[in-house]
């Protein structure tokens, strides 16, 4: 099978298409023709090594978390799942190997998966499970948002902004986000009210909802959520999916939870949930879908696989 794979750390430049011999599958794993991957910040960090006094690697690796793909063999106690059915993704292993999404064929333990929302698209459902995870957690279970609050959102037009807007709508809450201007259409879209980015953030919000927001969503970082403090009341609860060890600040962290995973499928199959797709690359372009993460270009950059 055709894969991507790094045998060093380092940026795009170390990505090489090559061949590789068909994944094994174990009694508890499914073997999946992937037809797209969506790329993530974490899979840069990783391919860098910034993660290697953490994490096993044993090269070569082939990176990508999130996929989209068909049943091609389920394996002998994977009965919920058979030949044909399309499922998603998210694949992240304890340890870094040749068994990422950037490969045509991926042998994926069966508690990863769910199956693919009937509303997308491969290449929309393959940007759902990191980001997805990541969101419904935060609004859901970190930040427990209930209906009549108001909850200000940093990057809110981002991957994983975007889609806790729209979870935290689903919910009745009501959701100010921060954004460049290019994107306040796009948030106002999602029924969310845009603000810019900079100075007098804070004020901008305060002018929306006076008493400050009641639950705030960092999903930028550096510093933002000290510098707009004012925008948020007094006792008003507060994660970030970028700040560790900020007082008053819960930290959220994606966990596979195939629970949570197939409520964001009932989302999407709703029509309460949507992935905003920026560009997509064929396989043998890898290096360049990375690039193009690195621009910070806004929704998901996406691998497809024939």
């Amino acid at each position: 099978m055709k894969a991507i794979v790094y045998r060093r750390y380092g940026g795009p430049e170390v990505l090489e298409l090559t061949e590789l011999p068909e994944p094994k599958t174990h009694v508890d794993s499914v073997l999946i023709r992937v037809r797209a991957a969506a790329l993530n910040p974490a899979d840069l960090a990783l391919q860098a090594g910034a993660l290697d006094g953490a994490v096993e690697t044993y090269f070569p690796v082939i990176p990508g978390w999130d996929i989209a793909g068909v049943v091609v063999r389920p394996g002998l106690a994977t009965p919920e799942f058979a030949p044909g059915d399309e499922v998603i993704g998210y694949i992240r292993g304890d340890v870094q190997r040749a068994h990422g999404g950037l490969a045509e064929l991926v042998s994926a333990d069966v508690r990863t998966l769910v199956r693919k929302p009937r509303t997308m698209d491969f290449a929309e459902a393959a940007g759902l499970p990191l980001a997805g995870l990541t969101a419904y957690q935060a609004v859901v279970h970190t930040l427990d948002v209930q209906p009549g609050e108001t909850m200000l959102v940093h990057g809110a037009a981002g991957g994983v902004g975007s889609l806790a807007v729209q979870i935290a709508r689903s919910r009745g809450v009501r959701v100010i986000g921060t954004a460049s201007p290019r994107n306040h259409d796009y948030l106002v879209s999602l029924g969310a009210e845009p603000v810019a980015y900079g100075e007098g953030t804070a004020n901008r919000v305060r002018d929306l909802a006076p008493e400050g927001a009641d639950v705030v969503l960092d999903c930028v970082g550096g510093g933002v959520l000290a510098a707009t403090a004012g925008a948020a009341r007094p006792g008003a609860r507060v994660a970030s999916i970028t700040e560790v060890g900020v007082p008053g600040v819960t930290p959220v962290f994606c966990r596979l939870d195939s629970a949570d995973l197939a409520a964001l499928v009932e989302f999407a199959e709703a029509g309460e949930l949507h992935v905003r797709v920026a560009a997509t690359y064929p396989l043998e372009r890898a290096a360049d879908a990375q690039r193009a993460l690195s621009t910070g270009m806004p929704g998901k950059i996406v691998v497809e696989i024939a």
